[in-house]
């Protein structure tokens, strides 16, 4: 079983008071044959708390590249976004920013470093690196190797690892740094059924013990349903805010209330707003 976190200290007493402000966001691509394509339309939102917030979609709505904006990822030779801005506190994001930390469906460890090493690789960083101590960061990734539950794997390549395995090695890379914004990116759509309901519980224990602001982008509404403190749902591309709302049952949501009328409720909501957007994409439900 994994071990739950310790605890930690702000290091401040606002440590976990933050603000991401998405305001009047457009996003167009050169198209083929000329002309201009757009992705977003004019989407608005606002963090101001810690919480998992799920951003919903189709796929291929635009989810991602709202996403990326967030974390200050910007493509080479196109103006992003093409209008509008990100505010963190206050702040328009232009770049990559030092509270946000991103985790992809594709988990990109480095081959040749061990699990550990991969997990303590930000602290070879020279901004990590002022940041935390040696003994503080090395305490701090044998906390997180527990609390994955690879403390056993901890000399071993990513190799040897399996997909799973491999994607909690990417989270615990993310979390280790305790980062004030977790931006999650359909982290757990390339895996089986079985192991992205353990990675589902395993992202709630480490919520948990590590609340911070938590965006993850999925286009499946079970997931959806049984992650989010805030669902946000996108239309069709060009991407628009086509319902946002909290779930207010505690987590872990079990397989009963899964299956009851308020969760199916919520399910066709979600159906509903999606099924009355115009354009392609899929969605996916996998209760």
């Amino acid at each position: 079983m994994n071990a739950p976190l310790p605890a930690a200290q702000p290091t401040t007493p606002d440590k976990h008071l933050l603000s991401v402000l998405v305001r009047d966001i457009v996003q167009e691509y050169p198209a083929d044959g000329g002309g201009l394509t757009r992705v977003i339309d004019r989407v608005s939102l606002t963090f101001d708390k810690p919480g998992i917030n799920m951003l919903l979609g189709p796929s291929g709505c635009g989810k991602s590249t709202l996403l990326h904006m967030l974390g200050g990822v910007r493509p080479l030779g196109v103006k992003t976004p093409t209008s509008g801005s990100v505010l963190i506190d206050g702040v328009e994001c232009t770049g990559a920013h030092d509270d946000s930390v991103m985790v992809f469906q594709r988990y990109a460890n480095r081959p040749d470093l061990s699990v550990f090493d991969n997990i303590a690789f930000p602290f070879r960083l020279k901004l990590w690196k002022s940041r935390v101590a040696e003994g503080e960061w090395r305490q701090r990734v044998g906390d997180m190797l527990k609390a994955v539950g690879l403390s056993d794997k901890a000399g071993l390549r990513p190799a040897q690892l399996s997909g799973g395995q491999n994607q909690r090695v990417a989270l615990a890379r993310a979390l280790v740094l305790r980062p004030r914004i977790l931006l999650m990116d359909e982290p757990f759509g390339a895996l089986d059924a079985q192991t992205r309901e353990e990675m589902q519980r395993l992202l709630i224990e480490l919520y948990r013990s590590w609340p911070c602001l938590v965006v993850f982008v999925t286009h499946d509404v079970t997931e959806a349903l049984v992650l989010g403190d805030r669902v946000i749902v996108l239309s069709s591309q060009p991407a628009r805010v086509a319902d946002d709302f909290e779930v207010g049952e505690p987590r872990p949501r079990s397989a009963e209330w899964q299956r009851s009328r308020a969760a199916q409720a919520l399910e066709e909501r979600i159906l509903n707003q999606l099924h009355a957007s115009p354009g392609k994409g899929q969605v996916r439900v996998t209760l």
